[in-house]
Parts: C-alpha cells; sequence; structure tokens
C-alpha cells in the first residue's frame, strides 16, 4: 500500500536556482526498501536531490510526471534505513505527490513478464543499459556492470549498474555500484582483483577489487578508482582521483574507457586507454601512478586488449586488440607496445557495440569470453536495450590468415530443448516444420542450407531477414563474407531469437550479427525459407526456456 501520506510530510519553499522555475523541497523518513518516481517521457528533465542533514547523498535528472506516469523508476534506500532525507526538485513540483516509498518496487509484480522483456538475455529491472563495464569472474560469481541511467528508460545520468551470476545464463541485479559524484557521471572502465596488494587496498587475506572508470564533466573526461572489499557490493572511491587527466596533452575531451589488466611477464599493471584516436597503453606498479607508454591510432572508444592461443595451442599465441565497433587488430604485446601485424578485421556486425571480455577467470577455464551491447530497443517499457549472449573467442588460422571466431558459451545449451531434426528437406517440407514456431515468441534454430544456383537463399521471418546469402556477391545480410571452403555451395547458420531481438552465428562463429526482431505487421507469410531450388540439409528446431524466475 502507498504509504507515501502517512510518512511524507511535504514542506514547499521558495528557493531560486539554477533553472527558471523554483526548486521544491519534500522531506520524509526512511522506513521502506524502495523510493517509487514516476516518470512521463513528455516532461522536461528536472534536477533531482537527496539531502542528509543538508549534505548532498545523490544528485540526478529525471522527467518528473505530473499526471498520469508512463512509468516508474525506483531508488534502493536499503542504506538510508531510518534516516530523514529532503528531496529537492526543480522541475514541475506537482510529481513530488505521487513520490512514495514502499518494500516492493511499483510494477515487481509483472517484473520479467512485461511484453518486450527478452526472456534469455540480460536486461536491467528498469532504466537505460549500454556499454558492459569491469567484467570479473570472482570467488564464484561473473560480475557484469554496466553503464545505466535508473532513472529513465533514455541515455543519462551515467552511473554502474550490476549484476551477478553463477552461469553468464541466469543473472541477479544488485543495486547501483558507483553513481555520478562531485567529479562527473561515471562513465566505462573495468575492473580487476589487486591479489598482491600493490594498491594498498587489502584488509587481511582479502584482496581489493579494484574498479577503474572515466568520470565525464562539461570540461572534460579523467581516469578515476574505486575499491571493494565485499565481492563489489559497495565501493569506496579513492580519495586522490583522478588517476589520469590527459586532456591537455591530446587537445581533447576524448580520453576514456580505462581496460586494466595484470602483466605478468612485466610484474606491472597495464592500462589500454582510448585517447582521441586510438588506444594508449600505460603501466603503472601500484594501480595510481601511471605512466604513458605508446599509442595505437584507428580505434574508438571502449578498448580490450588480450592474449589468445592461435588453434587452441597454448604454446602458440597472439593478442588481439579491438574498440567498440568491434574491428580488431592481431599482433604482438610486450607489456608496453602493442605491434599490430594484421587487420583491421571483423567477425561480427549489427546491434553489438562496445563488448568487453571477463578477465580472473578460473585456472580451469581458459576461455576469453565476451558480452556485447545489444543496440535493440524495448519499445513501450521502463527498461531500454540489453545485452547480446556471452560468446568465447577463439583465434583460428584460416585462409585469409588469423581471425577471431565468437559462438555463444557453452553454458547457453541448457535454455534449449529440441523439439525436432531433419535431413535433407526442400523448402516445401522444411516450411511445414518451420510452421509450429512462427508464433512463438523465443526459440532456436540451427540450419545448413545447400544452393543450388549462386544466387540469394535464406530465412525470413514475418518479411524480415533473418538470413540472406548472396553466394554471387559474398554477402550475407549485406555485409562481405567469403567461407572457408571458396567453392562451397553450403552456408549453416545457428540462429537466437527472442522476443525483440535476433543473433545469428554464421559457420561455427566466423561470421555473426544481431539485429532487432520487428514487430509482425501485415506480413502473414510467417517462418520460411526462400532460395532457388536449395536444400536443407539440416534443420534443427529448440524451443526455449526464460532466465527469469
Amino acid at each position: 500500500m502507498k504509504s507515501v501520506l502517512k510518512l511524507i510530510t511535504l514542506t514547499v519553499l521558495t528557493m531560486f536556482g539554477i533553472r527558471s522555475l523554483p526548486a521544491q523541497n519534500l522531506s520524509l523518513k526512511i522506513t521502506k526498501r524502495y523510493l517509487n518516481l514516476p516518470v512521463s517521457q513528455a516532461q522536461n528533465r528536472g534536477i533531482m536531490q537527496f539531502k542528509i542533514n543538508d549534505k548532498l547523498e545523490r544528485s540526478f535528472k529525471i522527467r518528473l510526471a505530473t499526471d498520469k506516469p508512463d512509468y516508474w523508476v525506483f531508488c534502493d534506500m536499503a542504506a538510508l534505513q531510518g534516516k530523514t532525507i529532503t528531496i529537492s526538485y526543480d522541475g514541475k513540483p506537482e510529481g513530488l505527490n505521487k513520490i512514495y516509498q514502499e518494500d516492493t518496487f511499483a510494477g515487481q509484480d509483472s517484473l520479467y513478464k512485461e511484453k518486450n522483456r527478452p526472456q534469455y538475455h540480460f536486461s536491467t529491472r528498469r532504466g537505460w543499459i549500454n556499454d558492459p563495464n569491469g567484467m570479473i569472474f570472482y570467488e564464484g560469481e561473473y560480475h557484469l556492470f554496466y553503464q545505466h541511467n535508473p532513472y529513465e528508460r533514455e541515455w543519462e545520468n551515467m552511473s554502474w549498474g550490476h549484476t551477478v551470476s553463477k552461469d553468464m545464463i541466469h543473472w541477479e541485479e544488485l543495486p547501483t555500484a558507483l553513481s555520478p559524484d562531485s567529479l562527473g557521471t561515471m562513465f566505462s572502465g573495468s575492473t580487476v582483483i589487486d591479489y598482491t596488494n600493490t594498491a594498498g587496498f587489502n584488509q587481511g587475506n582479502i584482496p581489493a577489487m579494484l574498479a577503474f572508470f572515466t568520470v565525464d564533466n562539461p570540461e572534460k573526461q579523467i581516469q578515476c578508482m574505486a575499491y571493494s572489499l565485499d565481492k563489489g557490493r559497495t565501493w569506496t572511491k579513492y580519495s586522490k582521483n583522478p588517476l589520469i587527466d590527459s586532456k591537455a596533452k591530446w587537445n581533447s575531451k576524448d580520453t576514456r574507457d580505462p581496460r586494466v589488466f595484470w602483466y605478468k611477464p612485466g610484474n606491472h599493471w597495464v592500462m589500454v586507454l582510448n585517447e582521441r584516436d586510438g588506444h594508449s597503453i600505460y603501466t603503472s606498479k601500484n594501480a595510481k601512478e601511471w605512466k604513458y607508454e605508446s599509442h595505437v591510432t584507428g580505434f574508438w572508444e571502449c578498448p580490450d586488449l588480450f592474449e589468445l592461443p592461435i588453434d587452441d595451442d597454448k604454446s602458440k599465441t597472439k593478442w588481439v586488440m579491438y574498440g567498440a565497433s568491434a574491428t580488431y587488430m592481431i599482433g604482438s604485446f610486450d607489456g608496453k607496445i602493442f605491434t599490430p601485424e594484421s587487420g583491421k578485421h571483423y567477425y561480427t556486425t549489427g546491434s553489438i557495440y562496445a563488448a568487453q571480455t571477463f578477465t580472473n577467470m578460473p585456472a580451469s577455464d581458459s576461455r576469453r569470453i565476451q558480452i556485447g551491447w545489444g543496440r535493440i530497443q524495448q519499445p513501450g517499457m521502463p527498461f531500454n536495450h540489453m545485452m547480446l549472449l556471452p560468446t568465447e573467442l577463439r583465434l583460428h588460422t584460416t585462409k585469409n590468415g588469423l581471425r577471431l571466431s565468437s559462438a555463444p558459451v557453452k553454458e547457453t545449451e541448457q535454455l534449449f530443448d529440441r523439439a525436432g531434426q531433419w535431413a535433407s528437406l526442400s523448402t516445401t517440407e522444411a516450411n511445414e516444420k518451420l510452421k509450429s514456431f512462427q508464433s512463438s515468441d523465443r526459440f532456436r534454430i540451427k540450419t545448413t542450407l545447400k544452393l543450388s544456383h549462386a544466387t540469394s537463399a535464406g530465412l525470413s521471418f514475418f518479411g524480415q531477414r533473418v538470413l540472406d546469402y548472396d553466394m554471387n556477391s559474398n554477402l550475407v545480410n549485406g555485409v562481405f563474407y567469403s567461407p572457408e571452403d571458396m567453392t562451397s555451395m553450403e552456408v549453416s547458420a545457428d540462429i537466437y531469437v527472442d522476443r525483440t531481438s535476433i543473433e545469428v552465428f554464421i559457420d561455427n562463429g566466423a561470421y555473426s550479427y544481431s539485429f532487432e526482431r520487428k514487430p509482425v505487421l501485415t506480413n502473414k507469410d510467417g517462418l520460411v525459407f526462400w532460395g532457388n531450388r536449395i536444400e536443407v540439409k539440416n534443420l534443427e528446431l529448440y524451443t526455449a526456456k526464460s532466465i527469469w524466475k
């Protein structure tokens, strides 16, 4: 029951602030877990602040609804129980009367059951998400931090959201890890475990989890650090932030997204930082003082740098450097300088952006596992965008040289039950098998097509081309792709369909792409193969479970 009327005393004060409207104040004692805030996309953003004893606790922008809300967002107030807070808002004040606290958040009874909620991809409970951040495995948990606006379904108020998983498939969302402060908002970054206490934050036998992140403000972007001693649940920001302020060096505000890892041969930390026109390398012995070493041009945002075995042979390795667009270079790295030897290449396109890989994997698991941001809208929902499936990156020898492949991790198999498998079907026969799936909101299809002509063939879903292979032009859904066997008349595809997204992995992940699943409007064709006398050599249909309880 809404307890706002019993627990809140509304006091209206006239305070002339930085906006044209006077700020309005709301004072209340926190007695419940959640503070529920009404949002209307039709309203202009105003600045809301929480203060305790006149000390600022948080400040954020929100489109506070004055009439019927489009949706509700919430603040987790567990850490402020029993305290009295003053809420000020410099937008239209009518919405303050709608704020209420409760032990559940608005809409919790229908959480994960919403019409456009992805059913086997991670999406946040409320608000906007983009870049994955700080991906790390530690003491049985995979941590996925991410760029997050907790207060609206559009980009703003950049914070670090946080979710954990035992298997990279089923996720438990935790409270926001890093929130904006007096320096600015929290942009992308990475985490490490400081096992040898190089930074001095460890407590007894408990190693600190260190987070490195960009703080963005109107003037510049600076690199900062925080540490956690409770498995990432709470964080303390380093008192001497920033670690790096390189705007003057590059004559550019664009200096962001620190990717940090321990380089064992050199016994030092490495930071890969995107600066203006590429990725810079910095080194440090204590994670606090950083030395610039080198720079590789040609990348924009969200760097990653890691070593991979060639053809699964751990005695032969190369390093991979990539950026937000998923283009990459292959080369060598001596701890200070990355030397490109080939590239740039691509292995995936479509909705993916700003992908990162897990660090600190168990000794028994040498996989390099990536998760990317899926730039896919969730129409009409109180949340927006999603994460793509976790995939394993591998480095293969191909006819064109060394190349990355990306395929869903083995843990995804638990989501799918095979409903049928057939071989050597005509399109008519195959399309008959597909009919039972065309009304499903989630499923998986594995198929191999054999073409009889060097023309287009593929699979469509109510008119949307899920697979469009043009052999004559070597195009898969409009992107150049040349199979390993240059004269092959076949193409295989592993297709993952969720409520709002489609991911496709071609020829065991040699190339992959993802895109928004379009709503069915007028097309009545359903799920059908098409092409000039093609043979469906293999067809496997799978039902899909939801990851949400």
